[in-house]
C-alpha cells in the first residue's frame, strides 16, 4: 500500500511534477531536432512532429507552475500517445511513413515511458493528497444530544456541583471525536487504496510500453526502404518540369554539397536520413552523365554522378517526390540531382 502524508507527500508531489516536465521538455526538444533536421518535408509527419513539440512544450510549462493534477494527466497522456505513435510508424507505417530505427528515436522512446510513468504519478498523488487531505466534519446534533443528555445524568454522592454534567460533556466530546475519526480514517484508508491500484496499473503499463519499445528496436530494420539495390539502373524523372535523376524505384537522388568527388561527408545518423545509393549503377534513358563509385568510410561502394556522390531521402515516399531538396541539414545544403539533355 502507498501512503502519502504531510509535508513528506506535497515533497514527493512536487519532485514528480517536476521530474516529469523535465522529461517532457527533454522528448518535445528531441522532437524538435528531428523535425529542423528532416522530419519537417514528410508529408504529414512534419506537422504531426511540430504538434507535439507545441504541445509538448505548452504541457511542461503548465505542469511546472500549476498543481493541477489534469495538467499532469494530459502530459502523462501526450507522453504516451507519442510512443504509441512511434511504434505504430515503426511496425506498419503511419501516413504512408515507415520509421526507421534511430538511437534518437530510441531515446525518445525511453524519456517518454519515463515522462507518462511521473507524470502519471504526480497526477495520483496530487488527487489522493486531496482525499486524503479532506476535512471529515462530525455530525453536530449527535454530539448535541449527548450534552443535553448529560444535563439530567446523576452525579454520584459527594461529587462537586456540575461535575455530573462535566462529565457528560466530556463524553460527549470524546464520542463526536471518535465519530469523526471513524470516517476520517476509512476516508484515507479508500484512497490509500484506491492509489495503490493505480500506481500499479502505472507500473504495469510503463513495463508494457518498455517491452513493446524493446522488440520494435529489435524488429526495426538499420536500413530505410529508400536505399538503391546494388547495381541498379538508374533514371530520370520529370518533377516540376524539370528532370531529375532517380534510382530504379523513381525515388529522386541528391548530392550532398560538403561532399567531394572522392568521398562522402554523410554517415553516422546522417546516412540514416539520406540513404546512400549502393554499389555500381548503370544508365538508364535520359541520364547523360558520368557514373562511378567512391568507397564508403565503412567499406562499401557508392554510386556517383558526375562526381557526387549519391543519396535518397527519407522524407520521399514514393516517385515524383523531391521533399530533401534545397534543405540546409546534418552539416551541408542537400539538392535534388538534375540531368541535362
Amino acid at each position: 500500500m502507498v501512503v502519502v502524508r504531510g509535508n513528506h507527500g506535497i515533497t514527493l508531489q512536487l519532485g514528480l511534477r517536476i521530474s516529469g516536465a523535465v522529461l517532457l521538455a527533454v522528448s518535445a526538444g528531441i522532437h524538435l531536432d528531428l523535425y529542423l533536421t528532416g522530419y519537417r518535408k514528410i508529408p504529414t509527419i512534419g506537422w504531426l512532429f511540430l504538434l507535439q513539440v507545441i504541445v509538448g512544450f505548452v504541457l511542461t510549462i503548465a505542469a511546472l507552475v500549476t498543481r493541477s493534477r489534469l495538467a499532469a494527466a494530459a502530459s502523462a497522456a501526450l507522453a504516451l500517445s507519442t510512443l504509441a505513435a512511434y511504434l505504430l510508424a515503426v511496425w506498419i507505417g503511419l501516413f504512408g511513413f515507415k520509421e526507421i530505427r534511430t538511437r534518437a528515436g530510441l531515446a525518445a522512446g525511453l524519456i517518454e515511458v519515463a515522462a507518462f510513468a511521473t507524470l502519471a504519478l504526480a497526477a495520483v498523488t496530487a488527487e489522493s493528497m486531496r482525499r486524503v487531505a479532506a476535512p471529515v466534519v462530525a455530525a453536530p446534533v449527535a454530539a448535541s444530544g449527548s450534552a443535553f443528555a448529560g444535563v439530567f445524568t446523576r452525579a454520584p454522592a459527594g461529587a462537586p456541583a456540575g461535575s455530573a454534567v462535566a462529565a457528560s460533556a466530556g463524553a460527549s466530546a470524546d464520542t463526536g471525536a471518535l465519530a469523526g475519526a471513524g470516517p476520517g480514517r476509512r476516508a484515507r484508508a479508500r484512497a490509500q487504496s484506491a492509489m495503490s491500484v493505480v500506481v500499479g496499473g502505472v507500473s504495469a503499463v510503463s513495463v508494457a510500453a518498455l517491452a513493446l519499445l524493446g522488440v520494435a528496436v529489435v524488429s526495426a530494420g538499420g536500413s530505410p526502404l529508400a536505399a538503391a539495390d546494388v547495381g541498379a539502373t538508374l533514371k530520370t524523372v520529370k518533377i516540376d518540369g524539370v528532370d531529375v535523376l532517380t534510382n530504379a524505384d523513381g525515388l529522386t537522388l541528391y548530392w550532398f554539397v560538403p561532399d567531394t568527388a572522392t568521398s562522402s561527408k554523410c554517415f553516422g545518423s546522417c546516412a540514416i536520413y539520406w540513404p546512400p545509393v549502393s554499389g555500381s549503377p548503370s544508365a538508364g534513358p535520359g541520364v547523360t552523365g558520368k557514373l562511378g563509385t567512391i568507397k564508403r568510410p565503412g567499406g562499401g561502394l557508392q554510386a556517383t554522378y558526375d562526381g557526387h556522390p549519391l543519396y535518397t531521402y527519407i522524407g520521399d515516399r514514393g516517385p515524383g517526390q523531391a521533399n530533401g531538396n534545397d534543405l540546409d541539414l546534418n552539416g551541408g545544403f542537400w539538392y535534388d540531382i538534375r540531368v541535362t539533355r
